[in-house]
């Protein structure tokens, strides 16, 4: 992804057993009352040990639009023949945007590449994973070819277009004012949005300097008691796995990472801090994708100001058969945000809130195996 849609953070040391600000807890606190209208519950025995999405709600693998080979200029230059009597307006400023962010890129030359030369270049993993990541939390995955104005829009290229109207525009950062995002923070962002809530989310999962993001959908964990406010976590997530090309027919390709670590308790049980062990995966931060704004308006401020959002929702809602549509449930905006889609440029949908699993069953389909105690057959499924 590129530099500007989320901040770059720097690898931190996480002290042992941190505690959660006071401002975070209000933060996640006041953010799920407002979009689900219900506590954000923080007590460890009362969040559920795994939860997934709805085996048709598993996110498709689409793919990143890498800078080095062009963004998504091969669909605007459509969007262009439809919309713009073909001059070249969405692609021009896709080719200038693919190559304006440029920065030293050490490559290896000379006889048999001795010589290091550092030298100005795109980075290869600038791109659209985050606009692909929000598109396929928020949208059902595009079926139907659409015809706008003598031009036909394949389902990949509808998916190309929704990860080019996403790629600046805003999300809402569930991580917590660490750098990093904590233990105590992780556990209970991740079982209260998709344990209790069902509901997918984006995932920046390399600490560092690249940026790389993935929808998760599915976790189980398994745990044990360490003392009185000490417990043990091995969890399993899962995520869609971003494909070599855009295909009309996405793959469902799974990642599965596996993380390990501590939570403190309160004495009335409450995740009040924790720390992640050495075997543990760690990420950058968990978000929201939140609903397309105008190109050029607060919020997305630097879309591509050639690009009509407000059509490529329409096309893609076309593309879409509305039953599936009206199963697809997203958490932006929130209920009192909510009006008539038909009247509105967006394509919200009322939020269902399920129950917390409680079984395997509860749980729903595309779970991942349960984590463990026996660390080979964690490491089995990475």
């Amino acid at each position: 992804m590129r530099l500007t849609m989320i901040a770059l953070t720097l690898i931190t040391t996480t002290s042992f057993g941190a505690s959660i600000p006071d401002e975070d807890i209000r933060f996640q606190d006041e953010t799920f009352q407002h979009y689900w209208g219900r506590d954000f519950d923080w007590k460890f025995d009362a969040l559920p040990t795994k939860g997934a999405v709805s085996a048709e709600r598993i996110p498709y693998s689409g793919y990143i639009y890498p800078d080095t080979a062009g963004g998504t200029q091969a669909a605007l230059r459509k969007y262009d023949a439809a919309f713009h009597g073909r001059r070249s307006l969405a692609t021009s400023y896709e080719r200038w945007d693919t190559t304006a962010f440029q920065e030293p890129v050490k490559r290896r030359g000379g006889l048999f590449g001795l010589i290091q030369v550092t030298r100005m270049g795109t980075p290869h993993w600038h791109g659209h994973c985050n606009g692909w990541t929000s598109a396929a939390i928020r949208h059902a995955e595009p079926q139907h070819s659409v015809t706008r104005n003598g031009v036909s829009f394949s389902p990949a290229e509808i998916k190309a277009l929704l990860a080019e109207i996403y790629i600046y525009n805003d999300h809402l950062d569930l991580s917590g004012s660490d750098n990093l995002i904590s233990a105590g923070l992780f556990h209970a962002v991740l079982t209260n949005w998709l344990g209790r809530g069902g509901h997918p989310l984006g995932m920046e999962s390399h600490p560092g300097e690249e940026k790389w993001n993935y929808p998760v959908y599915s976790f189980a964990s398994s745990s044990a008691k360490r003392g009185n406010n000490l417990v043990e976590v091995k969890l399993n997530l899962a995520s869609a796995k971003d494909s070599q090309g855009e295909l009309d027919e996405s793959p469902r390709i799974q990642k599965v990472n596996y993380f390990h670590y501590m939570l403190d308790l309160s004495d009335a049980g409450e995740i009040v801090g924790g720390y992640f062990l050495r075997d543990s995966s760690r990420i950058d931060m968990l978000w929201l994708p939140l609903r397309p704004k105008l190109s050029g308006e607060e919020g997305h401020e630097r879309g591509n100001p050639h690009v009509n959002v407000n059509e490529v929702l329409a096309i893609w809602r076309e593309s879409v058969p509305k039953d599936i549509r009206d199963r697809w449930p997203i958490a932006d905006p929130a209920p009192e945000d909510r009006v008539d889609p038909e009247a509105s440029i967006n394509d919200w949908l009322p939020l269902q809130i399920p129950g917390t699993p409680s079984t395997e069953e509860d749980a729903g389909e595309g779970s991942v195996e349960e984590a463990t105690e026996n660390d080979d057959a964690v490491a089995a499924t990475n």
